[in-house]
């Protein structure tokens, strides 16, 4: 099409207008948009072939404006005007008004592209055509359709009503008036827009999704266990839900879909989807709307999870672990302090070594601040702290570890460093005494092998800072013994920690999942694909994450990031796992993040 055939939108983009919205497919998606517009003033014609899905469409309506009554967030008046602007018809010729239409049919381009070819002989010149696709090519549909300056993406995310992000997705034939109309109406709606080219995924869902495939890969190779998994990503990361939960929420058929799409643009191996994706798909098993998935539920639709043959067995998981009274924490740092307080406030003897007594009594006196902190907060009683603190006998020497039933170390993150340590606890440490090495990246196993007694090694990888973090990841090696384990598991329950299974191999669960995820946006601004602020912004109000991924890398620090994704693209040899330049331009110029005060942004010096 030439320049002279492509209507005006710029009364769109400067007017309250966008008055009249319809939108296509009532499903679950399509009905929490139209919540949103009417609620915000808007007319809302909502259109679906189906007469049962426009019946509880409006059903939902009145059940959710009734709720926002209840708890005073509308009036009733309010509420019946909400519900006046909202019409359904079976018909697209009920359009025709429409200022923008929102289609969220099924992610079928085929179906898509009907759906856009009907809208061309029904709407006016100027009305704004939106796909909801959170998969599909925005490009090719607005390719396919008579005027495709007019159609963009406007990406919700599920539930519509709650979160806060908006996608607003231009393709290279957008006009610009049409993006800044969609944009200011997303304002209009109390949401956060932000604009993104056209990718599979865009910006949220292409970095949740590989993630998730990441999990059901980690999950398929029974590596850990869906409740282990879910879990550690939970407690270790902050997260709403664990990945495994999350798939069967969003549809592992919706999953697949959208990581089909991926793949066929990057040809990255993390977006081939997982096969036990494609499997539970075509067995029916698409997660809670079929009533199982990774989970079995309590029927099709229902949140509620209930036992199946995979859940894990009730009874004494502890039974048959070594006896443990005393146990010694090698290391001065934050994360030693951390887990010797852990250790105290349990009523464990615990024993603080560190290179020198005077490094020791520093430890402990980080340790005393920090339940100083507490007893001020009323987290604990002034006579608990005491007695904690008596617990805390400080060392000069590993030698202090002779009767202790239990070690754990914590030094610095250099294999040749804790193989001689572990050298130096097999020959001070009485037989029977459990070995462990706090390690987040190391292999166990070459602990282990340093020492006259590998079966008794094993990895407890606390999560910084331990006494706050609930998370510890137990590593066993193939050399590990079962009451090795099983004490390990008692110990946790003690210090009142979870306790999450995992093999040992590069990253166990958490940093396995994580650090790919950072990686890959890191990847999005290299591309200048979005902003840091964007990306950040998406991950947050789309993911519900805590952090933003750039938040986040400043905060662990980019040179200990830079070391993990080393360590993991090692041991998997995927290329997708290889370190971002830009990262290690990063770290090779000293911007390590907070702790330097300039990473992926800068921070005020203090």
């Amino acid at each position: 099409m030439g320049p002279q055939s492509t209507p005006d939108l710029s009364t769109q983009a400067s007017s309250p207008s966008l008055s009249t919205v319809a939108i296509v497919g009532l499903g679950t998606m399509g009905t929490g948009i139209a919540e949103v517009l009417t609620r915000a003033g808007r007319e809302v014609i909502g259109i679906d072939t189906d007469e049962a899905a426009a019946r509880r469409a409006v059903s939902a309506l009145e059940t959710a404006t009734a709720r926002a009554v209840q708890r005073e967030r509308l009036t009733e008046r309010e509420r019946q005007d909400a519900l006046a602007r909202f019409r359904t018809f079976t018909d697209l010729q009920a359009a025709a008004d429409a200022d923008l239409v929102i289609e969220v049919v099924p992610e079928d381009y085929e179906l898509k592209r009907q759906v856009f070819a009907a809208l061309d002989a029904v709407v006016r010149p100027d009305t704004i055509l939106a796909t909801g696709t959170n998969a599909l090519s925005v490009t090719r549909l607005a390719a396919d359709s008579q005027r495709p300056e007019r159609v963009l993406g406007v990406h919700f995310f599920n539930p519509a009503p709650a979160m806060k992000l908006v996608e607003v997705v231009s393709s290279v034939l957008t006009a610009p008036t049409a993006v800044t109309a969609v944009t200011e109406l997303a304002h209009d709606l109390g949401k956060d827009p932000i604009a993104v080219g056209d990718r599979p995924g865009f910006v949220a869902d292409g970095l949740l999704f590989g993630y998730l495939n990441q999990a059901a890969a980690m999950y398929e190779s029974k590596y850990a266990t869906r409740e282990d998994i879910d879990a550690a990503m939970k407690l270790g990361c902050g997260l709403p839900m664990g990945p495994l939960a999350l798939l069967d929420l969003i549809g592992v058929d919706t999953a697949r879909t959208v990581l089909e799409a991926m793949y066929s643009e990057s040809q990255d191996r993390l977006h081939a989807p997982a096969p036990i994706l494609g499997q539970l798909a075509e067995a029916g098993l698409t997660g809670r709307k079929a009533g199982r998935g990774f989970y079995s539920y309590d029927g099709p639709g229902s949140a509620t999870v209930v036992p199946d043959s995979e859940s894990p067995a009730a009874g004494d998981e502890h039974a048959g672990g070594r006896t443990v009274s005393g146990v010694g924490v090698a290391g001065s740092g934050t994360m030693a302090s951390g887990i010797a307080e852990v250790f105290a406030k349990a009523g464990y003897k615990v024993v603080l070594a560190a290179r020198s007594l005077e490094k020791a009594e520093k430890a402990k006196a980080r340790i005393t601040k920090s339940l100083g902190r507490s007893v001020d907060k009323g987290r604990m009683t002034a006579e608990a702290r005491d007695a904690a603190l008596a617990a805390i006998t400080p060392a000069g020497s590993l030698d202090a570890f002779a009767d202790v039933d239990l070690a754990v170390e914590a030094v610095a993150e250099d294999l040749a460093v804790k193989q001689e340590l572990f050298k130096t606890l097999d020959k001070v440490c009485k037989p029977g005494a459990v070995l462990a090495t706090t390690t987040s990246s190391l292999p166990v196993v070459a602990c282990a092998r340093a020492t006259s007694r590998p079966q008794d090694v094993i990895g407890m990888h606390f999560f910084n800072p331990a006494p706050a973090m609930k998370l510890v990841e137990v590593v066993r090696t193939v050399l590990t013994a079962d009451d090795v384990h099983a004490t390990v598991r008692a110990v946790c329950a003690k210090v009142r920690k979870h306790p999450v299974d995992c093999g040992d191999r590069a990253g166990f669960i958490v940093n396995a999942l994580l650090f790919p995820y950072l990686n890959n946006a890191i990847k999005m601004v290299e591309e200048h694909y979005a902003t840091l602020d964007d990306i950040d912004a998406a991950m947050k109000l789309g993911g519900g994450y805590p952090m933003g991924p750039f938040e986040l890398l400043d905060v662990v620090g980019l040179d200990v990031s830079l070391a993990i994704e080393k360590v993991l693209h090692a041991e998997f040899r995927d290329p997708g796992l290889a370190p971002s330049p830009l990262l290690e331009h990063l770290v090779a110029a000293g911007c390590l993040g907070r702790k330097t005060g300039r990473g992926f942004r800068e921070y005020a010096r203090r």
